[in-house]
């Protein structure tokens, strides 16, 4: 397979700047015009016309070595190799030759050494460069290990800046002037035409949820952290943007491991990634001190609008909702590092309800886990796909789908394995709407979602008594400690019962009909909702 358009790349010494540090990336963003800094020290950036991911304009190449391991359909849309051909020589000649200077970024995805990829960014812009550095696991530094030699598995050319023309639309067979398209054989992602940050690290998710599995790792989109006086006390939290991975999982009485990727091999859990990238739409110290104490020098606040004397104004959407902050996982306290730990006690799905009738948590039986989990019911939030302005009621399976190219039972097949093979309990929590659906009812107040945490950490929750809920079977507890007794149950929320009753059977029948697409067995398939 042709690979002369890569080959053509001018990374000549004169050009490339190779893995500089944060200061002179910094120093260099500022000196380029592409952002300002901010009061409290971290680089603030614009990402354009799109400020999500654009999930409509990503294609997959297909070949005859992949193709029969590939889901397609509306997340992974073919293109030829030759459509890839040409969409990797627009990006070469754009960087060869409008891009005065390139950046360079070469380290790592994934803290197990024994299963992890090297990659390589290569950016136009400084802060791009940057967030790589930030994302991604630096050579030389803890996380990756003093003695961990670099090579060369995964390039990402980001050529964002570049709209493709009509006719170039036109040569491709696309019709957007945005495309992100990448190849699993030739192990390349190319970006065109979105200056949006985290395609570039959702790529690179997407390259390890396909390699890991063959190396006996289930990947998952998930956070991780673990108590810091008993490193056997394990916890992953699965969900989407905006459904609190990163604020649960950043807890000042635990260590965290990662807020959003992660591998599950033989050896345990392990980080993906060397950052985090947490959504800071209304960020207070009070509600999220852990994460509003990490945006300092080294961190890159996305779309967020400036106060004066250049402070940051989280509650400002004006340019989105999704404003989004990445900072180095070790700008958290105690984060473990190298972002390695156990297997796992507790497992808890995440999900943001705009029906607003899910309980705000319950415990799951095996059988309900895997339903659940092939399912991946959440909300879609505002600003984390371009044209998403309010939440919208979605299933994505493994709470992942835009990152999935195998199909959805291999991974919930390997999660099956994982938690009969550790024990691990499986919790679904609602951080959604409650009290009526979006619009009418409002969020779970965020201090009773952490104490429910609590409860299933500290091993409280599993020895409550459980009722199960009259619609969707789910085993919902009596008690929590410091939740009033009439949250926990949805239907005591909502002022007209009868209306409740209504909104849940028509979120049961979703699943219903989400769930005829996807083989299952027979006890999995009658683990869902009962209404």
């Amino acid at each position: 397979m042709s690979i002369a358009a890569l080959s053509k790349l001018d990374l000549s010494p004169s050009r490339a700047l190779v893995n500089l540090s944060t200061a002179e990336l910094v120093e260099r963003a500022l000196a380029n015009g592409e952002g300002e800094l901010a009061s409290n020290g971290a680089i603030v950036c614009k990402t354009g016309e799109r400020t999500g991911r654009s999930p409509k304009d990503k294609y997959l190449e297909d070949t005859p070595g992949i193709h029969d391991k590939i889901w397609w359909g509306a997340v992974n849309r073919p293109v030829t190799p030759e459509q890839f051909d040409l969409a990797l020589e627009i990006a070469v000649d754009h960087l060869n030759t409008e891009a005065e200077r390139l950046y360079v970024f070469e380290g790592f995805a994934g803290a197990d050494p024994e299963h992890r990829l090297g990659v390589r960014v290569v950016t136009e812009q400084a802060w791009h460069s940057l967030f790589a550095s930030t994302l991604f696991i630096k050579q030389g530094s803890r996380a990756a290990g003093a003695d961990a030699v670099w090579g060369h598995d995964w390039t990402v050319l980001n050529a964002g800046r570049h709209k493709l023309t009509k006719e170039e639309q036109e040569r491709l067979g696309v019709d957007s002037h945005v495309l992100v398209v990448q190849s699993l054989e030739r192990k390349t992602v190319v970006i065109l035409g979105t200056e949006y940050a985290g395609e570039m690290k959702k790529s690179i998710f997407y390259a390890m949820n396909f390699d890991q599995p063959e190396q006996g790792v289930f990947p998952m989109h998930c956070s991780a952290n673990v108590a810091k006086d008993d490193e056997s006390n394990v916890a992953l939290f699965f969900g989407l943007s905006g459904t609190g991975k990163t604020t649960l999982s950043a807890d000042p009485h635990r260590a965290l491991i990662g807020d959003d990727e992660h591998g599950w091999g033989p050896n345990g859990v392990f980080n993906f990634e060397g950052g985090c990238y947490a959504k800071c739409i209304k960020l207070t110290p009070e509600g999220e001190p852990e994460i509003y104490a990490a945006i300092k020098f080294g961190s890159v606040l996305e779309n967020v609008v400036l106060k004066d004397k250049r402070e940051p104004d989280y509650f400002d959407g004006g340019i989105t909702e999704n404003t989004r902050v990445t900072y180095p996982v070790d700008y958290i306290p105690e984060a473990v590092i190298p972002s390695l730990c156990k297997h796992p006690k507790n497992v808890i799905f995440l999900t943001a309800d705009a029906f607003g009738v899910l309980p705000p948590v319950s415990k799951l039986t095996p059988e309900q886990a895997m339903y659940y989990f092939i399912n991946g019911y959440t909300s879609k939030l505002a600003g984390t796909e371009a044209g998403v302005t309010e939440p919208q009621p979605n299933f994505s399976p493994c709470f992942g789908g835009p990152f999935l190219p195998r199909r959805p039972s291999e991974y919930a097949e390997m999660l099956a394995d994982r938690i009969k093979r550790y024990r691990a309990n499986v919790w679904l929590l609602n951080t959604g709407w409650t009290g009526g659906p979006y619009g009418e009812g409002h969020r779970f107040d965020l201090k009773f979602t952490r104490a429910m945490v609590t409860a299933i950490l500290n091993g409280v929750l599993a020895r409550e008594t459980f009722d199960a809920d009259p619609v969707f079977g789910l085993h919902v507890p009596r008690h929590v400690e410091g939740v009033p007794a009439g949250v926990l149950h949805p239907e005591e929320t909502w002022s007209d019962r009868e209306a409740y009753f209504v909104k849940a059977r028509e979120l049961a029948a979703r699943f219903r009909a989400n769930d005829e697409q996807f083989q299952m067995p027979d006890e999995v398939r009658a683990a869902g909702p009962q209404g």
